[in-house]
This record gives C-alpha cells, sequence and structure tokens, in this order.
C-alpha cells in the first residue's frame, strides 16, 4: 500500500493539473491564441531557465555521466531503427507510415519528464542528462523519417534536415542546459537578487506547461485511426519501458535516472510530432490520436511501472 501511494502521489498530481487546464479550456477561461501563446512562452522561457537553475545550482563534475547519456542515446536509437525496420514490412498503409514511427517513438521529455522528477524528487535531478541523450535525435530522426514516407514524400529532403539541425543548435532548452553545464563547471555564483528572479521565473515551468497540455488535449481526435493508434500506443507506454527499463536497471542505474528513463521509454508522445509531421506535409490524423491516447493512458502505465519500480526498491 506505501508503494501504491507513493507512485499515485506521483502520477496524479500531474495529470489532475492537466485536466484544470482541459476544464479552463471547457469553461472558455483560456482559448486557443493562449495556449499557443502558453506553449510558447513555456517552451522558450521557463523550462530553459529552470533547467539552467538545476543544473547550475548543482556540482557539475559529480553530476555528469558518460554512461548515462550514452545509454539514452543508444536506447532511442535502437527504438527509432526497430520500430522503423518493422514498420515497414508490417504496416501496409505507407502514407501514414512516418507519422506512425514519430508518434511510437518520440516523448514528451522536455515538459512530463521534468514535471514527474520534480514532483518525486523536488529538482529536475537528472531530466537535463536524459534530454541530452535524446531530444536531438529525436528531432534529426523525425526529418529522416518524414521525408522518406508520406503522400507527397520525394525521398531525403536536405532543406528539412538543415533547418532541424539549426533548430536543435537553437533550441532554449537545449541552450539552458548547456549554459547551466558552464556556469557549474565554472563555479559562477550570482547575486543573490539574480538567483531570486531565476527561481521565480523557474517555479512558473511545470504548472503553465501542464496546463497548457491540458487545454490543448483534443479528445475527438483519438477515435480516428483507431488500430495503428492501439497499437502505437501499446509501443509507446508498454513494450519500450518493459524491454529497457530491466537492462537499466541491470547497468546500476537506480532512483532520478530510473525515473528519467521511464519518462524518456513510457511517457506520452509529445505534441510537437503533430506540428513537425503537418509542416512536413503529412495528414496528421494518426500523430494527433496517438497523442492524445497516450496522454490519457499514461497515467495508468507509468503509474503501474513506478508502483512497481518501487515495490523492488529501485526508486
Amino acid at each position: 500500500m506505501e508503494q501504491l501511494i507513493f507512485s499515485l502521489n506521483a502520477t496524479v498530481p500531474i495529470f489532475l493539473v492537466m485536466v484544470i487546464g482541459y476544464v479552463l479550456r471547457l469553461l472558455h477561461v483560456v482559448d486557443e491564441p493562449f495556449i499557443r501563446t502558453l506553449n510558447s512562452f513555456n517552451y522558450k522561457i521557463t523550462l530553459p531557465v529552470l533547467l539552467f537553475r538545476d543544473i547550475a545550482e548543482s556540482d557539475f563534475y559529480s553530476v555528469w555521466d558518460t554512461k548515462y547519456v550514452c545509454f539514452c542515446f543508444l536506447g532511442t536509437l535502437t527504438c527509432i531503427v526497430v520500430i522503423w525496420l518493422t514498420a515497414g514490412l508490417l504496416y501496409r498503409d505507407r502514407t501514414r507510415l512516418g507519422e506512425f514511427v514519430q508518434a511510437s517513438y518520440r516523448s514528451s521529455a522536455a515538459v512530463l519528464g521534468i514535471a514527474f522528477i520534480q514532483n518525486i524528487y523536488g529538482t529536475s535531478g537528472m531530466a537535463p542528462l536524459m534530454i541530452i541523450g535524446t531530444v536531438p535525435l529525436y528531432n534529426i530522426a523525425a526529418v529522416l523519417i518524414l521525408s522518406f514516407t508520406g503522400p507527397s514524400s520525394h525521398g531525403f529532403s536536405r532543406k528539412a534536415l538543415k533547418k532541424s539541425l539549426l533548430d536543435i543548435a537553437r533550441n532554449p532548452i537545449i541552450l539552458g542546459i548547456l549554459l547551466g553545464m558552464v556556469v557549474s563547471a565554472c563555479q559562477i555564483s550570482f547575486p543573490v537578487i539574480v538567483t531570486k528572479t531565476v527561481n521565480n521565473i523557474s517555479v512558473l515551468a511545470t504548472p503553465l506547461a501542464l496546463i497548457g497540455l491540458g487545454a490543448g488535449f483534443e479528445g475527438r481526435k483519438a477515435l480516428a485511426q483507431l488500430k495503428p493508434t492501439a497499437v502505437a500506443t501499446l509501443l509507446k507506454l508498454v513494450v519500450q519501458p518493459a524491454l529497457f527499463l530491466p537492462l537499466a536497471i541491470r547497468l546500476g542505474f537506480r532512483e532520478e535516472m530510473l525515473v528519467a528513463l521511464l519518462v524518456m521509454l513510457g511517457a506520452p508522445t509529445t505534441v510537437s510530432c503533430y506540428i513537425m509531421a503537418k509542416n512536413m506535409g503529412h495528414e496528421g490524423t494518426l500523430t494527433s490520436s496517438v497523442v492524445v491516447a497516450t496522454t490519457f493512458l499514461s497515467s495508468v502505465t507509468l503509474t503501474v511501472f513506478l508502483f512497481v519500480l518501487r515495490s523492488l526498491g529501485y526508486i
């Protein structure tokens, strides 16, 4: 019972804040332009500041873990390659193949990853290292997959890949992490005024991000493409964490590292999948369906995985 309560306390408050965002949208307290502005504000300001603060205040030389970053990268790469090859052989609808593959591997690592670890441990913990190992790969792989598949695919798009690389280099979250590493490695200290200002901005990150996710939730789209949506959801929320978490445990990862890996492997599909798919000429219906389904069902699957890990003493 103690482990179950711990798991529920870790997951339920996060999804309740998302429900509040959804209710606010239904009550017309917030609208679509506000949601877009809020998501942009979180992505460009609050989340980068939060990550910067947590890394800058830590001891870089004790926090950095090359083995962990490599595991995140190689685990993500393996998921992408296996899903792409398997789907290419078995999935008959070639026009939606790229959407299926991207939605099956790409997690909401930054927003929900930070939220979960903060809710359990009070800081973003190992989320920045997990983000470094996965987010750049997420974007590059998505460009390649969506370029080679889809109704209007003409093969590899050098222009799209170049744009993706530039977007990674200018990604506010990546920049916040790197800047925090520099400050931590150089042991730079700031005046109290600066520190308190940064803290005041960073505390906004998690609640505003979750409200934005909940307010943008579109339940009706989950009714489209039920069969591929169910398969992609199963891969995203159950199969990947079930396969890779035992390996992570065997390699000695525990506590915050393991929670960050759980998020990397089993968090809901990120909304940016839909945006990228639409911008690269794909229909987007399957992607939006998987986003909705994984967001809704992850409240159950993440709770179960946390309960199991907690019961076995790994977190």
